[in-house]
């Protein structure tokens, strides 16, 4: 029978296990959830399902290289203090060098895979490493990318942000110096081009409503709404940010003057886009008073 995405998910939340786990309990039960998470209990699966729940920003960026490929991960874990142990840096090393190994096209296939130097699937490694540590571990993301024709710039920040780089033409400097720049200045896209229209529609709305309050003609308004659109796109594309280096040119006609071109990158940052929980010690402790 067909098992929904949707339903292999809220499985997924509410038992902690693998999405292959927890795929075969469903089909194994008809798709029934509350059959699956009992089923899954009493083998054992579900045994991470507390710990599932809690929310993992911190972690790790790691990247690795071979001869043509770079691959760059996200792990996330719950303190800074799991993120600096060992075991939990080996485990983000074997999951770069796995990636690299068995160039996997999705999360699942990752999931899957055989971790390197383990005899066990990433997943299952992951899962035990959650009991070990006692804390909730999410392989979150990865980007791979491939040197064709050009130059693969490949930047670092501490272990916190992490920048790949498709580049054609240019040199092996250059590229770093723009994974750099990317680091710092967080572009969204390349060109403005690849900007989503709704996002531009957006803005040029707000300069609409902002110059309309200027008692301008109307001629006027049409080109104060063009030069902010302008600026906006500028400073949210890598072409059209001034380079950190050099502030007095943008990163295009330093891409330009070097014959070069930027066809993709990856910009990773630890915990971003996850919701943290904000926690009061006092109102924690008041709470538990008040529950005795």
């Amino acid at each position: 029978m067909k098992i929904s995405a949707a339903l292999v998910k809220e499985l997924r939340e509410r038992t902690g296990a693998g999405m292959m786990e927890c795929k075969k309990a469903l089909v194994a039960n008809g798709g029934n959830l509350e059959a699956a998470i009992e089923a899954m209990r009493k083998s054992g699966q579900a045994k991470a399902a507390k710990k599932a729940g809690r929310i993992a920003a911190e972690g790790l960026i790691v990247i690795q290289q071979d001869n043509n490929h770079a691959v760059m991960l996200e792990v996330n874990c719950e303190t800074d203090f799991v993120s600096k142990g060992d075991d939990f840096k080996e485990f983000c090393d074997a999951v770069a060098a796995t990636i690299l190994r068995e160039n996997p096209t999705s999360m699942e296939a990752l999931m899957t895979a055989p971790l390197v130097g383990k005899n066990k699937s990433v997943e299952e490694a992951r899962k035990d490493l959650i009991a070990k540590i006692g804390e909730n571990i999410n392989v979150r993301r990865f980007a791979l990318m491939e040197a064709k024709a050009g130059h693969l710039g490949v930047y670092l920040h501490g272990t916190r942000i992490g920048v790949l780089v498709d580049m054609r033409g240019g040199s092996p400097e250059l590229a770093k110096d723009i994974a750099m720049h990317i680091a710092a200045s967080r572009p969204q896209c390349v060109h403005a081009e690849q900007v989503p229209p709704e996002m531009v529609a957006k803005e040029k709305e707000i300069f609409a409503a902002q110059a309309a309050s200027s008692g301008k003609s109307d001629d006027i308004i049409e080109k104060m709404i063009e030069g902010r659109l302008k600026k906006f796109l500028g400073e949210i594309t890598l072409l059209g940010q001034p380079f950190i280096k050099e502030p007095e040119r943008s990163v295009g006609k330093l891409l330009k003057a070097n014959n070069a071109s930027v066809v993709h990158f990856e910009r990773f940052e630890v915990g971003e886009g996850i919701e943290k929980k904000n926690e009061n010690f006092a109102d924690e402790v008041m709470q538990q008073v008040g529950a005795s």
